[in-house]
């Protein structure tokens, strides 16, 4: 990455940003989506996902042999900052092009680059991710997912879930065991990609406590893939997986998928006025938002520059995902509303959306616990 990438001047990201939001503002006019918390998670509009690709909003930092950008990656912060922000729908394509992307072009053959990333930066091709398995928790080691090896192609068999997105997903990047047991733990695991559907593979709905079935169980029956879709080398997926789980865990919506709420209350107080204690609520969170924004972008700029900001990454993510839920409760317990999935304000609306969703805040991309011991580990403690 050439330094005039990195460098990327305030004027620049102004006037970036200043375009988004005018985009944004008139998808919101033509009512082309309506603001929800969390809409990284839920809100899959494969269209809307187009036109931010059309707009070049997508595969914001892919070199542009790969039909990329070539941009900064502050200059996506910036893009990615303002759509979720406005609560934008953009589930559809958020795996893609946070970390498969990144991870394809890492550790992808060409002809993997070739194929897969010029789809997911034209907002056509949309992924998921095949890691947790059942029974396992958030121990992300005890695969039992197994790929056989066949000489010309591989043979999966295996169980993934709360696979986000699977049941539109064109591909899946899988973490499936190639060699020895799960007591190897890290050891003998590989990464592969599968397109999606095929015959042999499952998906199978699970819907979360809001009716909504953005989950899945993905059961692999014998699936047979083509040997071409191992991805990196054999037997170093953990490597690989850790390296793309920096982008997974760094990046705004760690602590801003409650955002539009605090947005919506905000509007609310200006309309009808605050109390004193509103004020300092409103006032606290504010500043407890700021300054997660500005860890969340020291990491794009790691991220920018070559660097591996894992621990970094883990500390915003605890830290951010803690604060979703915070935020939550501070506004409900200052706002004295009701939320109504239905029948109610926009703010009572997503004020519904938001407590349905908080349990999810402190699991997803690693529980907090997982991620302090992350932290403790790398800051040399014991």
């Amino acid at each position: 990455m050439s330094q005039e990438a990195v460098d990327v001047s305030d004027d620049v990201l102004r006037a970036l940003r200043s375009e988004v939001r005018e985009f944004l503002r008139t998808e919101l006019a033509e009512g082309a989506f309506r603001p929800d918390v969390d809409s990284w998670m839920t809100g899959f509009d494969p269209d809307f996902s187009r036109r931010l690709g059309d707009r070049g909003w997508l595969g914001m930092t892919v070199p542009a042999e790969y039909g990329g950008q070539a941009r900064s990656a502050v200059e996506r912060f910036v893009v990615t900052e303002e759509l979720l922000a406005h609560g934008a729908p953009v589930a559809a394509h958020w795996i893609a092009d946070r970390q498969m992307a990144p991870g394809i072009l890492a550790n992808g053959t060409q002809a993997q680059k070739q194929h897969y990333i010029p789809q997911i930066s034209a907002g056509t091709m949309f992924f998921a991710i095949g890691m947790s398995e059942p029974d396992a928790g958030s121990d992300l080691a005890a695969v039992r997912t197994r790929a056989t090896d066949n000489g010309d192609s591989w043979s999966i068999s295996g169980t993934k879930v709360w696979t986000t997105g699977a049941h539109i997903a064109h591909a899946m990047v899988l973490l499936a065991r190639t060699e020895g047991t799960p007591d190897d733990r890290q050891q003998g695991l590989s990464q592969f990609v599968v397109d999606l559907p095929h015959p042999d593979i499952e998906i199978r709905p699970l819907a979360s406590i809001d009716g909504d079935a953005h989950f899945n169980e993905v059961i692999f029956h014998d699936a047979v893939v083509d040997s071409s879709a191992l991805l990196g080398a054999r037997g170093q997926g953990w490597r690989q997986v850790m390296s793309e789980l920096a982008f997974e865990r760094s990046g705004p919506e760690r602590y801003l998928s409650t955002l539009p709420l605090l947005r919506a209350w905000t509007d609310l107080l200006r309309e009808q006025g605050a109390t004193p204690q509103q004020r300092k609520s409103l006032g606290e969170l504010t500043a407890q938002a700021w300054a997660l924004r500005q860890m969340s972008m020291q990491v794009a700029r790691e991220l920018q520059s070559g660097g591996k900001p894992d621990v970094l990454a883990a500390m915003v993510k605890d830290l951010g995902s803690t604060f979703e839920g915070d935020l939550v409760t501070a506004i409900r317990d200052a706002s004295g509303a009701i939320p109504r999935r239905t029948g109610g304000s926009d703010f009572d609306r997503l004020l519904a959306q938001s407590v349905l969703h908080t349990p999810a805040f402190t699991l997803r991309g690693g529980t907090n616990e997982i991620l302090r011991g992350i932290v403790a580990r790398g800051l040399g403690m014991r």
